[in-house]
C-alpha cells in the first residue's frame, strides 16, 4: 500500500473529524476505494470509536435509475432516516471505476430522486452545520479519475496527495497555517455587504450582508483551500460564464452561462448537455438560486481535473453553487441540488466589496 494512504487516514480521523471514543462512525465509498476505507477503519478502532463500512455499488445505482418506478423513487428507507439521526461522524470517500456510469440514465429521473430525498439531504446539511455530525469528504485516486484528469495513475496519485501536502513530514502543520491565514481574510470579509465580480466571463453583483464567511482548511474536505459564504437569496443580478466544464452526477456540461435576476437563474445556456443543466435547475423551487459563493485559495492546485473536490479549490478561481445553502454560512436557500461551478479569475478580473477592490487577477489584495 502507498504509505500516503495510511497517512491520509490518520489525518482524516484525528485532524479532520477529530473522532472520539464511543462515537458511531460511518465510512462510505465504492469498492475500489477499500484501501483507504480500511485504513480509516483501523484508525477509528484505535481511537475507540464504533466504525462501520458501507460499500456503494455503481451498477446497482444505474439499475435503480433505469428501472425504479415512481413509488420506489419516492421511498426513503427507515434505515437511512435512522442513520442520518444517529451517526456522530461520516467519512465519504470518492473514487470510481467509471465516472460516467450514470451518463445513460434519464436526467429528469435523477432530479426527481434527489427531490424526494430532500429531507435527508437537508438534515445532513443541518447536522454538519450545527456540528452535531462531523463530516469530511476526500478522494481515493483511481484509474477512472486519472483518465478524467488526463493523467497516468501515478501522476494523478502525486497530484491528489500533493494537493493535501501528504508528502510533507507534518501535513497538519500546513493546514493549520492555511486556517490561520484564511481566518485573517474572513475577519475582513465579514465586514462587507456587497460583492461585485467583474471579468471577461462575469458581471455579477450580490449581497452578503449579515452572512458569515466560512474557513475551509481540511476539516470538511480534504484536500481543501477555500472561503465561502451564502449570499442573500434574492440579491444576485447579472451573469457568469463558467470557464471550466461543470460536472455533476457523472455528466459534463460545457460552457455554462447563467443569467440572474432577483437572485434567480432566468436564462441558462451550454454548448454540451444543456438539457441536463435545465433539468437540474428545474429540480425544485430552490435550485435556480445561489446557495454558495466561494473563492479558491489552494495555489498548489492549478490543473483542472474534472473533479470538483480539487477544481473548486484552484487558487485564482471562484465558484458559485446553485441550490442548497450551507446553513453555517447563514444561507437559507432550500434545495435538493447543490452544484458547484468554477470560474477562472486569473486574468482581467476583479472582485469588489463595498466599492473596494479586494481581489485582482487571482489574488487577494487585503
Amino acid at each position: 500500500m502507498d504509505p500516503r494512504v495510511q497517512k491520509l487516514a490518520k489525518i482524516l480521523i484525528n485532524y479532520s473529524l477529530k473522532l472520539k471514543k464511543g462515537q458511531l462512525f460511518k465510512i462510505q465509498g465504492q469498492a475500489v476505494a477499500l484501501p483507504l476505507m480500511l485504513a480509516a477503519y483501523e484508525e477509528a478502532l484505535k481511537v475507540g470509536a464504533y466504525p462501520y463500512i458501507q460499500v456503494n455499488n455503481p451498477e446497482a445505482e444505474e439499475l435503480f435509475y433505469k428501472y425504479a418506478k415512481e413509488h420506489q423513487m419516492k421511498y426513503v428507507s427507515p434505515m437511512m432516516k435512522l442513520e442520518i439521526n444517529k451517526m456522530d461522524a461520516l467519512l465519504t470517500i470518492w473514487g470510481s471505476t467509471n465516472t460516467k456510469h450514470l451518463s445513460g440514465v434519464d436526467s429528469k429521473k435523477q432530479a426527481k430522486v434527489q427531490m424526494y430525498r430532500k429531507p435527508i439531504i437537508s438534515k445532513l446539511f443541518k447536522r454538519i452545520g450545527d456540528k452535531s455530525l462531523n463530516w469530511v469528504g476526500t478522494l481515493f485516486p483511481t484509474h477512472a479519475d486519472a483518465q478524467d484528469a488526463e493523467m497516468s495513475l501515478t501522476d494523478y496519485e502525486n497530484f491528489v496527495y500533493g494537493a493535501g501536502h501528504l508528502d510533507d513530514k507534518y501535513p497538519v502543520k500546513h493546514w493549520l497555517k492555511v486556517a490561520k491565514e484564511q481566518a485573517r481574510l474572513i475577519k475582513i470579509m465579514n465586514r462587507f455587504k456587497n460583492i461585485h465580480i467583474q471579468s471577461p466571463n462575469a458581471d455579477l453583483k450580490m449581497s452578503v450582508k449579515g452572512r458569515k464567511w466560512i474557513n475551509c482548511a481540511g476539516t470538511e474536505n480534504f484536500p481543501d483551500g477555500e472561503i465561502f459564504t451564502g449570499p442573500i437569496e434574492d440579491s444576485a443580478e447579472g451573469f457568469i460564464r463558467y470557464t471550466y466544464p461543470a460536472v455533476y452526477g457523472g455528466r459534463e456540461v460545457e460552457d455554462v452561462r447563467l443569467e440572474f435576476k432577483k437572485g434567480k437563474v432566468v436564462k441558462e445556456s451550454a454548448s454540451k448537455n444543456k438539457k441536463f443543466l435545465t433539468d437540474m435547475l428545474n429540480m425544485d423551487k430552490g435550485s435556480r438560486f445561489i446557495g454558495e459563493f466561494a473563492i479558491g485559495t489552494n495555489y498548489d492546485i492549478q490543473q483542472f481535473s474534472k473533479n470538483i473536490l480539487f477544481d473548486e479549490k484552484i487558487g485564482g478561481t471562484c465558484h458559485i453553487a446553485v441550490g442548497a445553502s450551507i446553513p453555517e454560512s447563514g444561507g437559507v436557500n432550500k434545495s435538493s441540488l447543490h452544484w458547484d461551478m468554477v470560474c477562472d479569475l486569473k486574468k482581467d478580473s476583479t472582485i469588489t466589496a463595498d466599492g473596494k477592490v479586494i481581489y485582482k487577477n487571482g489574488k487577494f489584495k487585503i
